[in-house]
Protein backbone atom coordinates (compact mmCIF):
# COMPACT_ATOMS: atom_id res chain seq x y z
CA UNK A 1 0.00 0.00 0.00
CA UNK A 2 1.39 3.36 -0.99
CA UNK A 3 1.25 6.56 1.06
CA UNK A 4 -1.32 7.99 -1.33
CA UNK A 5 -3.58 4.94 -0.97
CA UNK A 6 -3.29 5.15 2.81
CA UNK A 7 -4.30 8.83 2.77
CA UNK A 8 -7.33 8.10 0.57
CA UNK A 9 -8.35 5.13 2.75
CA UNK A 10 -8.16 7.26 5.90
CA UNK A 11 -10.20 10.07 4.33
CA UNK A 12 -12.79 7.57 3.08
CA UNK A 13 -13.11 5.88 6.49
CA UNK A 14 -13.49 9.26 8.16
CA UNK A 15 -16.34 10.31 5.86
CA UNK A 16 -18.03 6.89 5.91
CA UNK A 17 -17.99 6.13 9.65
CA UNK A 18 -17.65 9.58 11.26
CA UNK A 19 -19.40 11.78 8.64
CA UNK A 20 -16.56 14.28 9.10
CA UNK A 21 -13.55 15.05 6.91
CA UNK A 22 -9.99 14.08 7.79
CA UNK A 23 -8.00 17.20 6.91
CA UNK A 24 -4.53 16.10 7.99
CA UNK A 25 -1.93 13.53 6.98
CA UNK A 26 -1.93 9.77 7.51
CA UNK A 27 1.37 7.98 6.99
CA UNK A 28 3.30 4.82 7.81
CA UNK A 29 6.04 5.12 10.42
CA UNK A 30 8.48 2.20 10.32
CA UNK A 31 9.95 3.17 13.70
CA UNK A 32 6.80 2.16 15.60
CA UNK A 33 7.44 -1.14 17.37
CA UNK A 34 4.87 -1.91 20.06
CA UNK A 35 1.82 -0.01 18.81
CA UNK A 36 -0.37 -0.29 15.74
CA UNK A 37 -0.67 3.46 15.30
CA UNK A 38 -0.72 6.79 17.04
CA UNK A 39 -2.47 10.13 16.83
CA UNK A 40 -0.17 13.14 17.14
CA UNK A 41 -1.79 15.86 19.26
CA UNK A 42 0.25 18.81 17.98
CA UNK A 43 0.12 18.18 14.23
CA UNK A 44 -3.16 16.14 14.21
CA UNK A 45 -1.48 13.58 11.93
CA UNK A 46 -1.94 9.83 12.23
CA UNK A 47 1.02 7.45 12.05
CA UNK A 48 0.52 3.75 11.42
CA UNK A 49 2.76 0.72 11.84
CA UNK A 50 3.36 -0.90 8.43
CA UNK A 51 4.25 -4.22 10.10
CA UNK A 52 0.63 -4.64 11.24
CA UNK A 53 -0.56 -4.23 7.67
CA UNK A 54 2.08 -6.65 6.36
CA UNK A 55 1.38 -9.32 8.99
CA UNK A 56 -2.41 -9.09 9.50
CA UNK A 57 -3.76 -7.45 6.33
CA UNK A 58 -6.06 -4.63 5.36
CA UNK A 59 -8.85 -5.44 7.86
CA UNK A 60 -6.49 -4.97 10.80
CA UNK A 61 -5.22 -1.72 9.29
CA UNK A 62 -8.78 -0.42 8.89
CA UNK A 63 -9.47 -1.18 12.55
CA UNK A 64 -6.35 0.71 13.63
CA UNK A 65 -7.23 3.69 11.43
CA UNK A 66 -10.77 3.81 12.88
CA UNK A 67 -9.29 3.72 16.40
CA UNK A 68 -6.93 6.59 15.65
CA UNK A 69 -9.72 8.55 13.94
CA UNK A 70 -11.69 8.31 17.20
CA UNK A 71 -8.79 10.04 18.96
CA UNK A 72 -8.57 12.57 16.10
CA UNK A 73 -12.23 13.62 15.91
CA UNK A 74 -12.76 13.76 19.68
CA UNK A 75 -9.61 15.85 20.17
CA UNK A 76 -10.64 18.26 17.41
CA UNK A 77 -14.09 18.64 19.02
CA UNK A 78 -12.60 19.22 22.47
CA UNK A 79 -14.19 16.10 23.97
CA UNK A 80 -12.56 13.25 25.90
CA UNK A 81 -10.14 11.58 23.47
CA UNK A 82 -8.12 9.44 25.91
CA UNK A 83 -8.61 5.69 26.32
CA UNK A 84 -10.24 6.03 29.75
CA UNK A 85 -12.78 8.70 28.70
CA UNK A 86 -16.43 7.73 28.27
CA UNK A 87 -16.73 9.71 25.02
CA UNK A 88 -13.89 7.68 23.51
CA UNK A 89 -15.36 4.34 24.57
CA UNK A 90 -18.78 5.25 23.17
CA UNK A 91 -17.37 6.35 19.83
CA UNK A 92 -15.30 3.17 19.54
CA UNK A 93 -18.46 1.08 19.91
CA UNK A 94 -20.44 3.28 17.53
CA UNK A 95 -17.97 2.91 14.64
CA UNK A 96 -16.88 -0.66 15.43
CA UNK A 97 -13.25 0.18 16.11
CA UNK A 98 -11.14 -2.19 18.23
CA UNK A 99 -9.85 -1.04 21.60
CA UNK A 100 -6.49 -2.80 21.07
CA UNK A 101 -4.67 -4.12 18.03
CA UNK A 102 -3.17 -7.58 17.63
CA UNK A 103 0.34 -8.29 18.88
CA UNK A 104 3.10 -8.64 16.32
CA UNK A 105 5.25 -11.74 16.64
CA UNK A 106 8.78 -10.46 16.96
CA UNK A 107 11.83 -12.61 16.45
CA UNK A 108 14.14 -12.63 19.45
CA UNK A 109 17.74 -13.75 19.53
CA UNK A 110 19.25 -15.70 22.43
CA UNK A 111 23.00 -15.78 22.96
CA UNK A 112 24.75 -18.57 24.83
CA UNK A 113 28.03 -18.20 26.71
CA UNK A 114 29.99 -21.07 28.24
CA UNK A 115 32.53 -21.12 31.05
CA UNK A 116 35.92 -22.46 29.96
CA UNK A 117 36.54 -24.20 33.32
CA UNK A 118 33.28 -25.65 34.66
CA UNK A 119 31.21 -25.73 31.42
CA UNK A 120 28.38 -23.69 32.97
CA UNK A 121 26.14 -22.29 30.19
CA UNK A 122 24.67 -18.78 30.42
CA UNK A 123 21.70 -17.68 28.32
CA UNK A 124 21.50 -13.97 27.51
CA UNK A 125 19.36 -11.68 25.34
CA UNK A 126 22.08 -9.06 25.02
CA UNK A 127 25.73 -9.39 24.12
CA UNK A 128 28.24 -9.17 26.94
CA UNK A 129 31.91 -8.26 26.92
CA UNK A 130 33.61 -11.51 27.94
CA UNK A 131 36.66 -9.56 29.15
CA UNK A 132 34.56 -7.85 31.84
CA UNK A 133 32.46 -10.81 33.01
CA UNK A 134 33.41 -14.13 34.60
CA UNK A 135 31.57 -17.31 35.62
CA UNK A 136 29.43 -16.86 38.72
CA UNK A 137 30.31 -20.36 39.98
CA UNK A 138 34.05 -20.79 39.54
CA UNK A 139 35.19 -17.30 38.39
CA UNK A 140 36.44 -18.82 35.10
CA UNK A 141 36.52 -16.97 31.80
CA UNK A 142 33.49 -16.97 29.51
CA UNK A 143 33.44 -17.79 25.82
CA UNK A 144 30.69 -17.14 23.28
CA UNK A 145 29.02 -20.47 22.55
CA UNK A 146 26.12 -20.04 20.08
CA UNK A 147 23.32 -17.82 18.81
CA UNK A 148 19.73 -18.96 18.36
CA UNK A 149 16.73 -17.12 16.88
CA UNK A 150 13.34 -17.70 18.49
CA UNK A 151 9.85 -16.67 17.46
Amino acid sequence: MTANELQHLTEWLSMTFFKKPFAHQARFNNKLRTTGGRYLLKSHDIELNYKHYAQFGKDELIGIIKHELCHYHLHIEGRGYKHADADFKELLKAVGAPRHCQTIQRETTVLYYKCNQCDQVYRRKRRINTKNYVCGICRGTLKFFSKKSLR
